[in-house]
């Protein structure tokens, strides 16, 4: 299968540069280019793209909007987030709008690909130490208080799944931490998506955040 790209960078070498790693690989196509939010959300209606590799500074919308919107909508398109990280407030926002993926521009762009790869097939990917620094990072910033999430529907061993879900833990190392099955880990984790209403492993890590399943301390 041949995944079908949207980049959305207002900075043309970043586009560029992953057009053209992109354009050497068999089962990947960039079928569209947005320099702006706007631009983005409109190319997404119009081309159905697998995947969107989306800035989140961008001029007349920002990515974080521009995810919401794409997300909003009956879509199957998901969305990547690539930005700076420490420079950046509105990645915890963009990630709760809908984001499958979050991935920062010194990454190699090797690295880059394998991550739009695993988004498409319908996984999200946060490595464990960026899903940990994520948290911290924005928990740590002042902001209105938010109230704890309740649980409602899950059973104990579910909470206990999605409390290592929000750790940053894989399916392997659940199933390792639970003594179960990697087949059985998945199952609970295709569980906790219905339940909790989630799209994918991204939304799991923040609802455990916000029902305070998760320490962000040290």
């Amino acid at each position: 299968m041949t995944v079908r790209v949207v980049l959305a960078d207002d900075q043309e070498l970043i586009r560029t540069a992953l057009r053209m790693v992109m354009a050497d690989i068999e089962d990947m196509d960039v079928v569209g280019e947005a320099a702006t939010g706007v631009e983005a959300v409109a190319l997404t209606g119009e081309l159905a793209p697998d995947v969107v590799v989306m800035d989140i500074r961008m001029p007349e919308m920002d990515g974080m909007e521009a995810t919401r919107r794409i997300t909003a909508g009956s879509t199957d398109t998901r969305i990547v987030v690539l930005t700076t990280f420490d420079d950046d407030d509105h990645v915890y926002g963009a990630l709760r709008a809908g984001a499958s993926g979050f991935l920062v521009k010194d990454m190699a762009l090797d690295d880059i690909i394998g991550a739009v790869r695993v988004v498409a097939a319908g996984d999200a990917l946060i490595a464990p130490g960026v899903t940990r620094r994520l948290i911290q990072h924005f928990a740590a910033r002042p902001g209105p208080a938010r109230g704890r999430r309740e649980l409602r529907g899950i059973t104990d061993r579910e909470r206990e799944v999605l409390t290592l879900v929000g750790t940053g833990l894989s399916n392997a190392e659940i199933a390792a931490e639970l003594c179960i099955s990697v087949a059985t880990a998945k199952t609970y984790l295709t569980r906790l998506l219905t339940k909790l209403d989630a799209r994918d492993r991204v939304q799991l890590v923040i609802t455990a955040y916000e029902a305070g399943l998760v320490s962000v301390a040290g």
